[in-house]
C-alpha cells in the first residue's frame, strides 16, 4: 500500500466518533468509537482523539494526513468549529490547530455532509462528474454541492445546508426561524410523527417505532397501501428541494445517501416522477438520480480524501 498515501478520517457525531484509517476510498482500520457525551468539554475529549490517531499511526506509519468531518458550520480555512449544539464546550473551536500541533500532520477540518458529498464524488456514485448536488437524509438532512468541478463553500461556508431550504413559505418554523424547511418534514423523526398522525386519520393506529422509516419501507414493500402513500408523500416534499437546485445549477446528478435513502425504488421512482414533471427537458434530459455508493463511512472516506488532497497527494 506504499504507492498511495493513507489518512485517518474522523467522524464526529453527537454521540460518537469515528476514526478510521483510509486507503483509496476504503476503510482498512478503525478504532473503537469514541463516546461524545462522556467528556466535560473539548480539551479531554480531543486529547483522547489524539491519543486513538497516534494508537492507529503506531500500526499505519503511512498515515500522512488527518481529515475531521463536523456536524454544523467550520470555518474550512482556519479549521474553526463555530458551534456543536449536541456536545458540551463547542464553541469557536480551532480544531484544524489542535490536531495539527499535537500530530505534526497536514489537518482538514470540514462540515460533515460536504465530506459525504465529496467522498461520493471522488469515490463513490458521482465520479468523474462535475456537477452534483448530494443530500445525506437521517435524523437532519445535509448537503454538499459541487459545480464546475470544485466543491461550493460560500462565503461564510455554509453553502449546501440544504435541509434548510423551503418547500412551503407558510410552513413549519424551523430552529432559525425559516418557513417550511425540507428537514422539518423529511427528518427521521418528522416521518415517523407525520406517518403516525396518517395512519390515525385513515383509522389505522401504529406506534412511532413503527413508523420509522426502516419500518414504513419494509411495510410498503409488503404492499401496506398507507405506507405507499407515505413514501410518496416524502418523495414529493424532497423533489421540491431538487427542484429548486436543479433549476439553479443544472446538475449532472443528484446522490442521496442516509438511512431514508435505504427505502430504494420506495423513495426513487415516486421522486424521480414528482422532480421530472417539474423540469424542462435540458435540466432533466441529463440529469441521474443515484443512491450514494458509501453508506456510514462516507464522511470518513470524504474528509480523508479532502486531507489528502489539501496536503498535495494524489488519491487517485
Amino acid at each position: 500500500m506504499t504507492d498511495t498515501p493513507l489518512a485517518i478520517g474522523i467522524d464526529f457525531g453527537g454521540t460518537s466518533i469515528k476514526v478510521g484509517v483510509i486507503y483509496r476510498g476504503n476503510m482498512i482500520d478503525s478504532a473503537p468509537p469514541i463516546a461524545t457525551q462522556e467528556y466535560d468539554g473539548p480539551q479531554e475529549l480531543i486529547a483522547t482523539m489524539v491519543r486513538v490517531i497516534e494508537g492507529l499511526r503506531e500500526s499505519h506509519p503511512g498515515i500522512k494526513a488527518i481529515g475531521v468531518g463536523m456536524p454544523g458550520f467550520v470555518d474550512y480555512e482556519q479549521g474553526l468549529v463555530f458551534n456543536l449544539t449536541n456536545v458540551r464546550g463547542w464553541v469557536n473551536i480551532p480544531l484544524k490547530k489542535l490536531l495539527h500541533d499535537a500530530t505534526l500532520l497536514p489537518t482538514v477540518v470540514e462540515n460533515d455532509a460536504n465530506c459525504m458529498a465529496y467522498a461520493e464524488w471522488k469515490r463513490g456514485a458521482g465520479r468523474g462528474l462535475k456537477h452534483i448536488v448530494a443530500l445525506t437524509m437521517g435524523t437532519g438532512v445535509g448537503g454538499g454541492i459541487i459545480a464546475n468541478g470544485q466543491m461550493i463553500r460560500g462565503a461564510c461556508y455554509g453553502a449546501g445546508e440544504l435541509g434548510q431550504t423551503s418547500i412551503d413559505f407558510q410552513g413549519r418554523v424551523g430552529a432559525y426561524g425559516n418557513k417550511g424547511a425540507l428537514e422539518d418534514y423529511v427528518g427521521n423523526n418528522e416521518i415517523a410523527a407525520d406517518a403516525r398522525n396518517f395512519y390515525e386519520s385513515k383509522g389505522v393506529f401504529k406506534t412511532i417505532t413503527e413508523c420509522s422509516p426502516a419500518s414504513l419501507a419494509s411495510a410498503a414493500s409488503n404492499g401496506d397501501a398507507i405506507a405507499l402513500e407515505i413514501w410518496d408523500g416524502i418523495a414529493e416534499k424532497l423533489a421540491t428541494t431538487i427542484m429548486n437546485c436543479c433549476w439553479l445549477l443544472n446538475p449532472q446528478a443528484v446522490i442521496i445517501g442516509g438511512g431514508v435513502a435505504k427505502a430504494g425504488d420506495l423513495l426513487f421512482a415516486p421522486l424521480q416522477k414528482h422532480l421530472f414533471s417539474q423540469l424542462s427537458g435540458p435540466f432533466k434530459d441529463h440529469l441521474s438520480l443515484l443512491p450514494a455508493r458509501f453508506g456510514a463511512e462516507a464522511g470518513m472516506i470524504g474528509a480523508a480524501a479532502l486531507a489528502l488532497e489539501e496536503a498535495g497527494f494524489s488519491i487517485e
